[in-house]
């Protein structure tokens, strides 16, 4: 039996030594990675640094080292370091040697995905478009000029790590790479060049002798020595496995949400169903790296987000947008991270059997050791029924779709279904208003007409070769002579953009937009011509370029196809004189800066002839205090938004999703885009917003809960104390609350021992409730930053319901 007592000291004693945890030789055999001869099982989190700020850095990584985080991953973005073919740019987010040294700095590893393919959900995969012009190109197969210029940029890369010595190697924290991504999805569309192509990556990184292992996920005939790993949900039921019995198995992205699209709901994935899986990938297929994509999403800032994808990045994630802790996800996984953490030595070198318990729904997976240790996974794989399992003759509970730790085959120390942690409410508190008027000014943009702009084709122009990316917006603009003996005409026009204005002699005649789900669609719109000639302008709109997909260099973008039907005649424009417009002449002028803003005139707000297409623009202060800022746009409708010059991304209110809400209305002001005062808050809305609504907010954590029943497990951590000190009062299931840094409980909202109905989210007071349940709450949290309750009849005075199970609920306020 392994002593809880050795585990607390080894655990005070890791922690002490991963704060100067330097790199060294790093090989793998069928098991795991091993670093500097050392065999462990590493839990790593995706944090992106171009998704956050320089000054956010060192607190995400913090709290994923506290969360249990071994490793920090990210992707290397090349339209981002390389914007221009030779020119590189490592600076503000683009700095990876400033991330990568401060993950250092904090004693955690690094997963470095160069790709340099990524998708993502970012612009373009990653690629820089520039190189949709390199003559004869075709994205990821044998082809040579692709090749050319992605071995530049990984070489590049490479070169950098080893000159700042950051590959484990030569004693940095870079254990592991990976080249290309997901290619396997993709493969089959180039035929034998795919396979070619796969076989001149792994050797073209490996060539590159940094010392440290490649990986390429999602392939699984990924050539030796590349290790093929594993992306998805549910890799514990899906992977096949290491492709050669020296590999071991890697978990790549386990994702811990459904990225967010406009248009669409948020789909938060529940934490019991995260730690199901990588317990599974964990028992089964002998996991030793589980990466959680994402462990913080962050910001999709600017134009960086790919077709349609929402500027908050996995809000759900165990860090949320701002960076602050999102409970129960952070904890429970947490807690999970320290129950393998105990027996790892175990699951790492002993001998694996399974064995049923009782039906094919019920399992256990058996770890022995030489010296007698043994580690159980007890299995429940029934997703609606919760069982009784009897395992070396002891009873054993385990809920639906779960799995419980024995870490000495014997002690439960741990439920992927059995949450202890608290939970914590997200609340934001508005700060400045903007609802006067006479706060705003507003620039309206101009419509160009044919003879306005100077770019001239006989045919409609595919809208992302044409734009080259440096705007989201393409005018398409023709002449129409109208016969005076038409009546009302209908303009139709099909796209594979994502939306569309029409104007018809600078006068708005129609918008349609599509959908994630649909690449194309069309506006049919009524127009009353004038008499002679007429001026249609077609304003094409793309949200982000594709991000994934074979032949990607070949993907159509923009208009289509143009029609006038009149008197019962159709008359086709698609190869007519059109005229185009790159961009919106507010973009050009730079008008959300400083300088630029002083480049047009603007109006007093509400002087427009017509709202689409306006520019808006006030100044304010920065709000007090160092929580997270946001601003709330649920006035407007659909455009992107600038501070202080920089932008904070695309926002699209307007497209509701299937529950009839907008996807996002807070976007993220990070603090280091804010002056003291005089900040310049600037809008392109596109459509009819309303920025006398729009307001700022400080984000913070409003609430914390907790809640426990006696079919809970006492916290994994604290039960290791409590051993070491010989005091079975750890034992117990207890609510543990923790508030914010610099904020402590300031009042009770709820508590109740006995049997409270309800959860969290919402609760009541049940048959069975003790009476000193809000004044012992109180006396043992009120006024601290934290605090513990166990679940006892002893803490409450007396037995509330003799031979009743009983649960404690504890709802708190923290300011």
């Amino acid at each position: 039996m392994m002593s809880w007592r050795w585990w607390w000291c080894f655990a005070v004693l890791s922690a002490a030594a991963m704060d100067s945890v330097c790199g060294g030789e790093v090989t793998y055999d069928g098991r795991s990675l091993i670093i500097n001869g050392q065999r462990n099982i590493l839990f790593s989190g995706s944090i992106h640094y171009p998704r956050s700020t320089p000054e956010m850095w060192p607190s995400l990584i913090s709290k994923a080292k506290h969360g249990g985080i071994d490793v920090i991953e990210t992707y290397v973005f090349w339209n981002q370091h390389e914007p221009e073919p030779g020119q590189y740019d490592f600076s503000g987010r683009r700095d990876i040697v400033r991330f990568i040294k401060l993950v250092q700095a904090q004693g955690l590893y690094v997963c470095l995905r160069i790709g340099p393919f990524i998708q993502s959900e970012w612009n373009y995969g990653g690629f820089p478009f520039w190189l949709h012009d390199i003559p004869g190109i075709v994205y990821r197969e044998d082809n040579e000029p692709f090749k050319f210029y992605m071995q530049n940029f990984t070489t590049k890369i490479v070169e950098v790590m080893k000159s700042e010595r950051l590959y484990a190697s030569q004693g940095g924290p870079i254990i592991l790479q990976q080249i290309e991504n997901e290619y396997k999805t993709v493969e089959k569309a180039f035929g034998d060049k795919g396979r070619k192509y796969v076989l001149w990556a792994a050797n073209m990184s490996v060539g590159l002798e940094t010392g440290v292992p490649w990986v390429m996920c999602k392939q699984d005939d990924a050539p030796d020595p590349i290790i093929n790993a594993c992306n998805g949900r549910r890799c514990g039921e899906t992977f096949a496995g290491p492709n050669s019995p020296n590999k071991p198995a890697i978990w790549t992205e386990n994702w811990t949400s459904s990225y967010p699209v406009f248009g669409e709901d948020a789909r938060p994935r529940p934490v019991e169903d995260i730690a199901f899986h990588v317990a599974l990938f964990i028992a089964k297929k002998n996991g030793s790296f589980i990466n959680y994509y994402m462990y913080h999403g962050g910001t999709n800032f600017g134009r960086t987000a790919s077709a349609y994808v929402q500027t908050a990045y996995y809000d759900e994630a165990p860090l949320d947008e701002y960076g602050l802790i999102q409970q129960p996800a952070w904890g429970h996984l947490k807690e999970l991270h320290a129950a393998v953490k105990i027996c790892s030595e175990t699951l790492l070198q002993g001998s694996q059997s399974n064995l049923s318990l009782g039906t094919k729904l019920q399992e256990a997976y058996v770890f022995k050791g030489k010296s007698g240790k043994c580690v159980a996974f007890l299995v429940n794989n029934d997703s609606r029924t919760d069982v009784t399992v009897v395992f070396q003759n002891t009873s054993y509970e385990l809920p639906r779709k779960s799995i419980s730790i024995l870490p000495d085959c014997k002690i439960e120390a741990f439920n992927t279904a059995k949450i202890s942690t608290q939970t914590n409410t997200r609340s934001i508190q508005t700060v400045t208003k903007f609802d006067s008027t006479d706060q705003w000014e507003e620039y309206k943009e101009s419509i160009p007409n044919f003879d306005d702009v100077s770019s001239r084709a006989n045919m409609l122009l595919e809208q992302m070769n044409t734009t080259k990316d440096v705007s989201d917006y393409l005018w398409y603009t023709f002449r129409y002579k109208n016969d005076p003996s038409n009546g009302p005409s209908v303009l139709s026009v099909n796209s594979r953009a994502h939306a569309l204005h029409a104007f018809v002699n600078g006068v708005h005649t129609g918008s349609q937009h599509g959908s994630s789900s649909n690449s194309s669609f069309s506006l049919h719109s009524t127009v009353s011509f004038r008499d002679g000639m007429n001026n249609i302008s077609l304003l094409s709109v793309m949200v982000g370029l594709p991000d994934s997909g074979a032949y990607l260099e070949h993907r159509f973008a923009g208009l289509r196809g143009v029609q006038i039907q009149s008197n019962g005649s159709l008359k086709g424009f698609t190869n007519n004189p059109w005229g185009y417009q790159v961009g919106l002449l507010g973009e050009k002028l730079q008008i959300y800066t400083d300088v630029g803003s002083q480049k047009v005139q603007w109006s007093k707000f509400g002087s427009s002839t017509t709202e689409l297409l306006t520019w808006y623009k006030t100044v304010f202060d920065a709000p007090d205090g160092n929580e997270p800022v946001a601003l709330n746009l649920a006035s407007m409708r659909k455009g992107e938004v600038w501070v202080n010059g920089q932008s904070i991304g695309r926002y699209w209110v307007s497209f509701l999703s299937p529950s009839g809400k907008p996807s996002q209305i807070w976007y993220h002001i990070p603090r280091t885009f804010l002056k003291p005062t005089g900040n310049l808050l600037v809008l392109l809305e596109e459509e009819t917003g309303y920025p006398v609504g729009i307001s700022i907010g400080k984000v913070y954590i409003a609430k914390i809960c907790g809640h426990v029943s006696e079919s809970h497990l006492p916290p994994v951590i604290s039960r290791m104390r409590s051993k070491k000190h010989g005091n079975r009062h750890g034992r117990r299931p207890k609510v543990q609350l923790r508030c914010p840094p610099n904020k402590s409980i300031s009042r009770i909202l709820f508590a109740s021992y006995g049997t409270p109905s309800g959860d969290c989210e919402g609760y009541a007071v049940g048959s069975c409730h003790s009476s000193n349940s809000r004044s012992n709450v109180e006396k043992a949290c009120l006024g601290k930053m934290m605090c513990s309750v166990p679940l006892s009849n002893k803490r409450f005075g007396t037995d509330p319901c003799p031979g009743t199970s009983k649960a404690l609920l504890v709802d708190v306020q923290c300011t």
